[in-house]
């Protein structure tokens, strides 16, 4: 008996069959595909793609004669032109879609280069990770057949001169196949994904959500959890399963799901798995594909090339940034439980690409990774090194030894006499002790990171928290235009974005 009826095409059935042994080899064959199609591009001509496919050792090759990429770089050097509408810079054929990036930590949006293979990239891999539910035990798998509720961006995309710009949320939602849109799964639908206003878009799910069966959520979890209490307070409801009986997964990403789970399970009435995935605006790069595990599978054979630099001193300055001429291994050559930057070369014309993300190798076996942070995301005043991961660990288990909720959270350095302290904010609707919670943090810190625990005897001097409404995190975002889909609030508040929240709070408390 089949498990769900979904009819999948035979061209994305043909690629969700490609073997998953040998990584290293896999990584070959990827990064000679994408050489091959881009090798008559602008960049594969100054980068002598020809001369890489022709070596005995094309990725040592090609890292020695294509230098490393952030978005500036990349953009000033290459992508720039790509917005004119001129063809062939990085990837054949003019780009028609550019994702923008929620912005968090910068000033301007970027444009991220969107074409037909990678978005066609993206599905494969979404389907690879729908059929490894067919392996989940004691799940409702007829979930599976249910409807799919994709809290993402708006599809009314901007149009430029000769493209389309929005959240990699809403083109992707934009490009869903037909046959899935004709089989009913995809919610809200067409109408109310194109909705721009935040505001409007949740009033409007909340007024079709009883005509939904839904069996999977999908979206960032601060947003998804405000639109099911919204749901939940509309029909006087006791829990989200008293309107939707079959929801049985929540796909999540972008953010670690540990400091929502306390607040999301106020809102189920039955178990629900909880699915991570890693798709950035570059690239759907990772996803969970076993049951119970915490690592995310390496989607190393499906047109990204994978490249980690050691996230150290000796490979990064202070503020995050990549030196040039790093170390750089392979996916075959990283060793576990180490910190690494990704580099990535894809479908899109990104090349050698520093993404902006941390991740740690947990089973070499079964490529399985997890994000441990961002590179400019981390806080380092005196040599203490702390991880988004650290912050994430902290705060779970300081909250469950005080049996508080905390959804959100954010952490900035800042002087204390002629040493240093970390000044963390914290929302909840809970009363909060904040000395208590402070020293909690504190030793929970000490215990995960040995260089925080050293600094914490030298320059390192204080643990500061102040307790705010949950909504003031909202309202920030909401001030920065930041409101729904995929914009999260940064773990690290620094430099711009962190004097603007200082002057947020002096007029809000």
């Amino acid at each position: 008996m089949a498990i769900f009826d979904i009819k999948i095409p035979n061209s994305i059935a043909r690629a969700l069959n490609i073997p998953i042994r040998d990584a290293r080899r896999q990584q070959i064959k990827v990064l000679k595909k994408l050489l091959r199609k881009a090798r008559f591009t602008q960049f594969g001509q100054k980068y002598l793609f020809d001369e890489i496919l022709l070596s005995k050792h094309p990725g040592k090759k090609f890292q020695q004669l294509v230098p490393t990429y952030n978005y500036e770089k990349l953009y000033a050097d290459w992508w720039y032109k790509t917005l004119d509408g001129t063809p062939d810079v990085c990837w054949p054929g003019v780009i028609k879609y550019f994702a923008l990036s929620s912005g968090t930590s910068e000033a301007s949006s970027k444009y991220i280069p969107v074409t037909k293979e990678l978005i066609r990239s993206n599905t494969i891999t979404s389907f690879k990770q729908l059929l490894s539910l067919t392996k989940y035990e004691n799940v409702p798998k007829r979930a599976i057949g249910k409807g799919w509720l994709m809290l993402g961006g708006s599809t009314q995309l901007q149009k430029g001169a000769t493209y389309y710009a929005g959240d990699l949320s809403g083109i992707q939602q934009k490009n869903i196949p037909f046959w899935f849109q004709g089989l009913g799964l995809y919610k809200p639908g067409k109408k109310i994904a194109k909705e721009k206003e935040w505001s409007k878009k949740l009033e409007e799910i909340v007024e079709k959500a009883p005509n939904w069966d839904i069996g999977f959520i999908v979206g960032v979890p601060a947003w998804l959890q405000l639109c099911m209490e919204k749901i939940i307070e509309r029909y006087n409801l006791k829990t989200i399963h008293d309107i939707w009986p079959n929801l049985a997964f929540y796909v999540h990403g972008g953010v670690a799901m540990e400091p929502y789970k306390k607040g999301f399970e106020k809102l189920f009435g039955k178990h629900v798995t909880y699915i991570e995935t890693y798709l950035a605006s570059e690239g759907f790069l990772a996803y969970q594909s076993r049951q119970d595990t915490r690592g995310m599978q390496l989607a190393f054979n499906n047109n990204i090339f994978f490249e980690f630099v050691p996230f150290d001193d000796n490979n990064f300055d202070s503020e995050g940034n990549i030196v040039d001429n790093p170390e750089v291994f392979m996916i075959h050559e990283i060793e576990e439980h180490k910190d690494y930057a990704i580099l990535i070369s894809t479908n899109a014309g990104a090349w050698r690409y520093a993404i902006g993300d941390t991740i740690k190798l947990i089973d070499k076996e079964r490529n399985e990774i997890i994000i441990t942070g961002r590179t400019k995301h981390f806080l380092s005043l005196v040599g203490e090194h702390l991880s988004v991961d650290n912050m994430n660990k902290a705060i779970e288990m300081a909250t469950e030894e005080m049996n508080i909720y905390i959804p959100e959270f954010t952490v900035s350095g800042i002087p204390y006499g002629n040493f240093f302290a970390h000044q963390w904010y914290v929302a909840s609707d809970d009363f909060i002790d904040e000395e208590i919670l402070a020293q909690k943090i504190d030793e929970q810190l000490k215990l995960l990171n040995d260089d925080y625990e050293v600094e914490r005897k030298h320059a390192l001097k204080a643990v500061k928290v102040k307790a705010l409404p949950p909504n003031t995190f909202i309202d920030f975002l909401t001030m920065k235009g930041k409101v729904g889909g995929q914009h999260k609030f940064p773990r690290v508040l620094k430099g711009k974005m962190f004097d603007e929240w200082q002057k947020y709070l002096e007029h809000t408390i």
